[in-house]
């Protein structure tokens, strides 16, 4: 890289407009444009637009560029190339001098320019270059974007009209940064035929849906009556969209349709996935991390995660090498001082909680000391006011000898009796004593007799 263009005092502000000067324009404008030619498109409008653009000597770019300006209206590109461009501006950049922050030009790298810019400078890697002119608004520095149409680098001109052949030196403009190579054509021409083709595809597969997915309508009439005839157009006009046939009696109507119609749908799906697989290769270098795949895995996915990790770092040494190389000169003349320091992306490593909390748990087992603060700061949480006090006693504790818990004695459990076995007496059981014994239980069964006066009646 490396900025070819450099201040010419007292030159001029490249200004825009089309045929009608804009608003607030007093001076004719350095640039007409026109309005790209979208649509309508198709393989061989590509090949002629490749071809005026390698032309040596006398290239012609806008066909080009209008080729480009419609193929990003594609939902699939646009959508790859701002998760590429993502991963570049929600990274935060500082400018170090000394290993310290400098808040002054902190102060333009957060306001909406520089956002911008950035976006810009990413996009010259997709368009082939970006030309922007550098111009102070107060105490902010601002940039227009120069349209590419209008550009040929090679010759080093700036064309009034896109169709012009000569033009204005880009030496007689003031603080234009050249961002790109002078003959790349950018990423977006290998682009162009996986956007075409899905575009063609998806015209044929909605046609077919047309044709095959409703049901055709069939209307009679007699040959000779002509008011029938008009009536039935009347009414299948008022009957809906669906494909209608009108036909005499004295006539026939055969319908031929295609013999796999389930077939058919899944070609026109099947190419439409295969194009915006290649889309996602070419922009990100990967496809499993946009759409799951059917043989994705996790397996799979990390490995793509690394490629597409890898092309966000190239594009941050990308960023860097025009911020601290290029843009040298823009940034003096703006009046911002860089010498001595560097811009730098604020890289923050995002760790899982849960794998982080293990590893904590790990060097607290081997003894490893942990700052209090990073234990707040990884984890989210909130900081006590009375830190330092907590602290304090929480030390005084560990100083103190640690008290022995007092022994548990159990309560003491009533003596177990000692019952002694009566030994069986030998005269008990001897077989006089066993008689004498069934004739007393006898004697109290039975009620004893009535004796006297009453014996009588007894």
């Amino acid at each position: 890289m490396g900025n070819k263009y450099k201040r010419n005092k007292g030159a001029q502000k490249i200004t825009v407009s089309g045929n009608i000067p804009r608003p607030n324009q007093s001076s004719p404008a350095t640039i007409i444009v026109n309005q790209p030619q979208r649509f309508n498109i198709d393989i061989g409008t590509m090949i002629a637009a490749i071809r005026n653009f390698e032309n040596v000597d006398y290239s012609r770019r806008y066909k080009l560029y209008d080729l480009y300006a419609d193929i990003l209206m594609d939902a699939h590109l646009t959508s790859v190339i701002n998760k590429r461009k993502s991963a570049i501006l929600s990274t935060p950049i500082e400018f170090l001098r000394d290993g310290k922050v400098d808040e002054d030009i902190e102060k333009q790298l957060r306001s909406p320019w520089f956002y911008s810019f950035l976006g810009d400078a990413l996009d010259s890697l997709f368009w082939g270059f970006s030309l922007v002119q550098f111009y102070r608004e107060n105490n902010w520095v601002n940039y227009d974007l120069i349209p590419r149409k209008h550009v040929d680098p090679i010759r080093n001109l700036l064309l009034r009209h896109q169709t012009d052949t000569v033009g204005t030196s880009l030496d007689d403009f003031a603080d234009l940064l050249f961002i790109g190579k002078d003959d790349s054509i950018g990423l977006l021409a290998q682009a162009a035929p996986y956007v075409i083709y899905k575009r063609n595809a998806l015209a044929d597969w909605a046609q077919f849906s047309e044709v095959f997915g409703m049901p055709v309508r069939e209307y009679t009439y007699d040959g000779a009556d002509d008011e029938a005839r008009n009536k039935l157009v009347e009414d299948a006009m008022l009957q809906g969209s669906n494909a209608v046939y009108i036909h005499t009696n004295e006539s026939a109507l055969r319908l031929i349709e295609s013999g796999n119609k389930s077939g058919s749908a899944e070609l026109y799906d099947a190419l439409t996935e295969r194009c915006n697989a290649e889309l996602s290769k070419l922009v990100l270098g990967n496809t499993l991390t946009t759409e799951a795949g059917k043989k994705g895995t996790q397996a799979l996915g990390t490995v793509h995660k690394k490629v597409e990790d890898a092309i966000a770092e190239m594009d941050r040494k990308y960023i860097l090498n025009i911020l601290n190389f290029d843009m040298s000169d823009i940034f003096a003349n703006m009046g911002i001082n860089v010498e001595g320091g560097e811009f730098a992306f604020k890289i923050e490593n995002v760790v899982d909680p849960d794998k982080q909390a293990e590893i904590v748990v790990k060097m607290k087992e081997l003894g490893l000391p942990i700052s209090d603060d990073y234990m707040y700061e990884t984890f989210g949480i909130t900081k006590p006011e009375n830190y330092d006090t907590l602290k304090k006693e929480e030390e005084l504790k560990k100083q103190e000898p640690p008290r022995l818990p007092e022994p548990i004695i159990p309560p003491a459990e009533p003596p177990i009796p000692i019952v002694k076995e009566k030994k069986p007496n030998k005269q008990e059981k001897s077989p006089i004593n066993v008689v004498r014994t069934f004739v007393n239980f006898m004697k109290s069964f039975f009620v004893q007799a009535p004796t006297g006066a009453e014996d009588e009646e007894w």
